[in-house]
């Protein structure tokens, strides 16, 4: 596995994961934007849909086996953790913004 090409925040999940089969991890493929037909077909065999000339991002859910494999790719940048975000209902006071 390239670790370099993972950002932290998934370099830390793959450390907490049992099952290296396990397709858990939802992530975000930054690859280089003009792929030949093997790239494709490496993407395609891991269940990435939506696969254009030009494009270079990509999203997957992935075991950990799968993103060992795509780190080690040339064309593959950089992988990154997707993750869930969820809406903030705070109110800002504003009377404690003043100038």
């Amino acid at each position: 596995m390239n670790y370099q090409k993972l950002d932290a925040a998934l370099a830390t999940a793959l450390n907490d994961i049992q099952d290296s089969e396990e397709t858990s991890l939802a992530v975000f493929i930054h690859t280089e934007p003009i792929l030949n037909s093997a790239a494709t077909a490496v993407l395609e065999s891991f269940g990435v849909s939506g696969i254009s000339s030009g494009k270079d991002i990509f999203t997957a859910t992935l075991s950990p086996n799968a993103i060992s494999q795509l780190s080690e790719e040339p064309w593959v940048k950089y992988l990154k953790r997707s993750q869930h975000l969820g809406l903030v209902n705070r109110k800002i006071s504003i009377g404690k913004l003043g100038v």
